[in-house]
């Protein structure tokens, strides 16, 4: 690993402040993507800001929701009891990614942050736009079973690894950052990016901004929620397809529908345009094959991830099962 200088930061502007005077610097905060790219020499920062001390670990109920500080645990999160109460796919989702031990670490702000896992991302001898802008896309004609069936470009076709991503885009949730010119907030629908022909770059945050917290409107899906990830093990393993589905319910009748997809594109893929066909249909299993079939419109497989295009739709139909109670 590449020697790099080490500073601890203490307030938000003291982190900012640094993070400007050395514009090769990186904030570590958990770590736990971070620093298993920095051993693979997939990155090699300068130096490192430790922001993991930052006083922004709070879960504070708002007059219209929840505000989840940037540095709050992803076990913290999951385990609160609002959470729990009141957007319950949040803390599902949370429970589904990794392991106990890295939810410990993992911070929710970093978790948002994290990097693809795709292969050819993280082998430094192969080609990877993402890695390496101009080199190409080893993906595209390699082994791609792990990959992208919706967005993706010539320049990538990785996917987005995280679950609460998932589930923070179906709860319309919003990003607060903050920067030299103050705080900002993005809408989380709009915060991560598909490749195009920049796929070096994730999201929309800028170089010299902090993500300082996440927060949720309130939500009437508290009890008609269900996060689902079909994985190759029971734990411990990537979505190979992840569907976060929630039903507000009066009688059999679908008042409203929030439903995203993980583990299909290079952003947590939100389903605006099936919700809306959802509203006014009675709760059926054919009602969810036909809001499925909707869902794979422009869908595109590669050699080794066809079974996507069969198995994202039944996960679809599944979950939403699972969210109106049809199933146990």
């Amino acid at each position: 690993m590449k020697a790099f200088q080490y500073v601890r930061a203490n307030t938000a502007k003291s982190a900012l402040e640094a993070l400007v005077k050395d514009p090769s610097a990186q904030f570590i905060a958990g770590g736990t993507n971070l620093v298993d790219l920095m051993k693979r020499g997939v990155t090699a920062p300068d130096k490192l800001i430790d922001i993991s001390r930052l006083p922004l670990n709070k879960i504070e109920k708002e007059a219209t929701g929840v505000r989840i500080g940037a540095m709050a645990l992803n076990s913290q999160v999951a385990d609160d009891k609002l959470i729990l109460e009141k957007w319950p796919l949040l803390a599902q989702a949370l429970n589904a990614g990794a392991s106990a031990q890295l939810r410990n670490k993992a911070t929710v702000g970093g978790n948002m942050l994290q990097r693809t896992r795709c292969g050819y991302f993280y082998d430094t001898e192969m080609p990877c736009n993402k890695r390496q802008p101009g080199t190409g896309c080893g993906a595209k004609e390699g082994y791609n079973r792990m990959h992208a069936i919706f967005g993706t470009s010539d320049h990538c076709i990785a996917v987005h690894p995280s679950d609460m991503c998932v589930a923070l885009v179906a709860l319309d949730a919003t990003v607060v950052v903050q920067g030299p010119k103050g705080e900002r907030t993005i809408p989380f629908t709009e915060f991560h990016r598909l490749p195009g022909d920049r796929p070096e770059k994730d999201n929309t945050l800028e170089k010299d901004e902090l993500i300082v917290a996440v927060t949720l409107p309130d939500s009437p899906y508290t009890q008609h929620a269900h996060y689902l990830k079909v994985r190759d093990r029971a734990s411990y393993a990537f979505a190979l397809v992840s569907v976060a589905a929630a039903l507000e319910l009066e009688g059999k009748t679908i008042k409203s529908a929030r439903l995203a997809m993980g583990g299909v594109a290079h952003k947590p893929w939100r389903l605006q345009e099936v919700e809306k066909a959802l509203v006014g249909k009675t709760v059926s299993e054919a009602t969810f094959q036909q809001a499925a079939q909707q869902a794979m419109t422009g869908a595109r497989a590669y050699e080794y991830n066809s079974f996507k295009l069969k198995l994202a739709p039944n996960t679809i139909v599944e979950a939403l099962k699972m969210a109106a109670g049809l199933t146990a």
